[in-house]
Formats: structure tokens, sequence, C-alpha cells
């Protein structure tokens, strides 16, 4: 079965800054598709992030391109295969300069945190008990 993927395209302000930020997080950097105005972030093997420089993301809408750190653009959810792994991503988010986001979310079978990253894109972070999916 075709597995598809997933790029999200973001705005950044600061394309170096970015790279490092997501590089401190431990993901990796698709160089291929990086330049000195895109930072390829692969999250996995089918979701990377793009965070391009305002100019060069222009090039793809023609709507005006929203502050992330003053307005909610989008609200992106990754899964973690852990309690502790939430709280080792978060925490590794806050140490790399983002900020903590809300408040820890713990429904016992469900338990997540979120974090703003350099430019105010809110990621949360969630693990959900296996069992409570298949139920």
């Amino acid at each position: 079965m075709y597995q598809q993927m997933i790029f999200v395209n973001l705005a950044t302000a600061d394309v170096p800054a970015t790279r490092k930020f997501y590089s401190d997080l431990g993901y990796g950097i698709n160089e291929q598709f990086s330049s000195d105005d895109v930072v390829s972030v692969m999250i996995s093997d089918t979701i990377t992030a793009m965070f391009l420089a305002p100019a060069h993301y222009g090039q793809f809408t023609r709507k005006k391109i929203v502050d992330s750190r003053t307005a909610s653009e989008t609200l992106l959810c990754l899964s973690a295969e852990s309690r502790e792994k939430v709280d080792e991503l978060v925490e590794k988010a806050i140490a790399a300069g983002g900020t903590s986001h809300g408040d820890t979310q713990d429904h016992g079978f469900m338990y997540g945190r979120a974090f703003d990253d350099l430019d105010g894109h809110t990621w949360e972070i969630m693990w959900m008990d296996p069992a409570a999916v298949q139920g």
C-alpha cells in the first residue's frame, strides 16, 4: 500500500537558527532540499517540515504570511512512543530556545505537552495508550 508523505511548509524569520533548533531536538536535515532560504527537517520517514524564509514562502501563496508569534496559523501534533518521550522532546525544545505552550494534558490513557518553536509555531507532542486506540 502506498504510504503518503506530508510536507509541512512554515515561514521562519531565521533559517540558520531554525536549522540549529531542530537539529538540537535530534531531527535530521535533508541537505538536498535545504539552502540559505529553506531548511528541510526530517521528522520521520513520511513527515518533513520545510521552514522557508518569508520571501521564499511568499512565492507559494498570495495570502498574508502570519506572524506565528502573535497569531495562530495551525497546531501541529506529533505522536510519541511514551509519556517519557513526550517530556524528553518538550524539554529539549525548551533547552534549545523554544517555550512551553499551555498546560500538560494528562488523561491517563493520553498524555501531552506542547512547545512553541523559535517562530512561535505550536507543536503538540502526545502519547496515547495503544490499548485505548484499539478499543
